[in-house]
């Protein structure tokens, strides 16, 4: 499983119409990606919002995110307007705690 992050450092005063923007985009996610175990958004108001999405596979992301998975974010039209700064990505592993 890979754990895929992304940040948006989001202006205060478009958070709460930046995180409405997003939450209804990513509603349909599991239906169109089936690769797509689990998901949420995380808020950390006034500025900040993550979405984070596990999946079953390095495939599953490449069909969602494409080839540059690994440091392209998926940007949704119009998205850079609500952000202070590009948005960044990160990935994780699971550590087994055994």
């Amino acid at each position: 499983m890979i754990i895929r992050v992304s940040e948006a450092r989001v202006r205060p005063e478009r958070f709460e119409e930046f995180r409405g923007v997003i939450v209804s985009a990513v509603r349909e996610f599991p239906g169109r990606h089936p690769g797509l175990v689990d998901h949420e958004v995380l808020l950390a108001p006034p500025d900040s919002l993550l979405y984070v999405s596990r999946w079953r596979s390095e495939q599953d992301l490449v069909e969602y995110a494409g080839e540059h998975w690994r440091d392209q974010p998926v940007v949704l039209p119009g998205e850079e307007e609500y952000l202070v700064e590009p948005l960044r990505v990160r990935h994780f592993v699971l550590a087994s705690l055994t």
